[in-house]
């Protein structure tokens, strides 16, 4: 028997998700999931977007506050975002940004040459996902904001003043325990309990992934701050992925210098770092831009490809094996080896596999990875 709704399927069956909708029909398509991790992203999607302001030159401090209440702030000294009115789309590009999938100066190379953002979904997917948000700019001496409910403008974006800096409690000089820069944007947000349950900041988790990201970027400095432990952190690295690569090996011994590698291939730039150390563990990192691509991709490829090859190559030579029926495999060579793989590339030309963004599939940066390290 054919059911009612088969029945009438017809023209009125067919759904079109406006605006932010397909983020809270179907969140996990955007995060990846909305459990601990895909909560943890959220963050990490507003960082990144500070970090590619860093990575562009414009940025030199980020700042990172998780409050008692749940609320997370994040807050760069960076250009700030543009807040003047699109002439298409006829509102501010901040709201633009912030409510509009596909939306961002990141489509547009000039803008940023090497960015973790690139699809454009980032800053208004967390906006939608959040009970709360609220984006305060810092352009031209004066500082604008809007304020956003489940990714809705509560008012259009306005200059902030002594008259309307009460409207909210969500106001972010108050709440910040950093003086806030002359320039640059804060984002305050909530996540929404009804997506992610009774999820909380994992302090030692965020704590992890920032220092990652603040070795990517030489000289700029990242503070952590928890105001519910009071615990504070700041990272600052000068020496890149080497100084990565010492920290992943402090407590083991090495039996190897670290050997750095950098190359740039059209407009890619390619930086690999290897040590061996004399335990039986593989330790490798990699990262396209600002992104820890932590399912791999092209770029670990080619260089495994490229180490193995390497490997045999040189045990050839010195007669350690004499034929190929004896050569060392991929997992020989991983045995106490620590590495890091960093990519920068444009980003209108990166090529995720999906949105969280945890896996590489240029199939150039393969061929390049390969000859660098071969």
């Amino acid at each position: 028997m054919v059911d009612d709704f088969t029945k009438d399927y017809n023209a009125q069956s067919i759904q079109v998700l406006e605006g932010l909708e397909p983020v809270r029909k179907r969140p996990g398509m955007y995060i990846g999931s909305t459990d601990a991790k895909g909560f943890r992203h959220m963050l990490l999607e507003i960082i990144d977007n500070s970090l590619d302001e860093a990575i562009a030159g414009f940025a030199k401090n980020i700042w990172v506050t998780l409050l008692k209440d749940g609320r997370a702030i994040v807050t760069d000294d960076g250009r700030g975002i543009p807040i003047d009115i699109n002439p298409k789309y006829k509102v501010s590009a901040l709201e633009l940004a912030m409510t509009k999938l596909h939306a961002g100066a990141k489509f547009d190379a000039r803008a940023y040459q090497a960015s973790g953002g690139l699809h454009g979904v980032g800053a208004s997917v967390v906006n939608a996902l959040s009970t709360m948000m609220r984006v305060e700019v810092r352009r031209n001496n004066k500082t604008y904001f809007q304020e956003y409910k489940a990714g809705t403008p509560l008012w259009p974006v306005s200059e902030l003043t002594s008259k309307n800096k009460d409207v909210s409690d969500n106001t972010i000089k108050p709440l910040s325990p950093h003086p806030l820069p002359a320039t640059g944007t804060s984002t305050i947000f909530l996540p929404d309990k009804k997506v992610f349950g009774d999820l909380t900041w994992d302090y030692d988790n965020i704590e992890q992934l920032l220092s990652e990201r603040a070795y990517l970027i030489a000289g700029v400095k990242i503070v952590l701050t928890d105001q519910r432990t009071e615990n504070s952190k700041v990272f600052y690295f000068e020496g890149g992925i080497r100084s990565l690569i010492h920290h992943i090996n402090r407590d083991k011994k090495t039996i190897s210098s670290i050997i750095f590698l950098t190359r740039q291939f059209e407009n890619c730039m390619l930086e690999v770092a290897v040590q061996y150390n004399d335990s039986f563990t593989e330790n490798v990192y990699s990262f396209v831009n600002t992104v820890n691509t932590v399912d791999g991709g092209t770029h670990v490829t080619g260089f495994r490809m490229a180490l193995t090859r390497s490997v045999n190559d040189y045990a050839a030579k010195i007669g350690a094996v004499k034929n190929e029926n004896e050569n060392l495999t991929g997992e020989d060579t991983k045995e106490g080896l620590s590495a890091v793989i960093f990519i920068k590339m444009p980003a209108d030309n990166i090529q995720f596999e999906s949105q969280t963004k945890a896996k590489l599939n240029n199939q150039e940066i393969q061929g390049f990875a390969t000859v660098m390290v071969k």
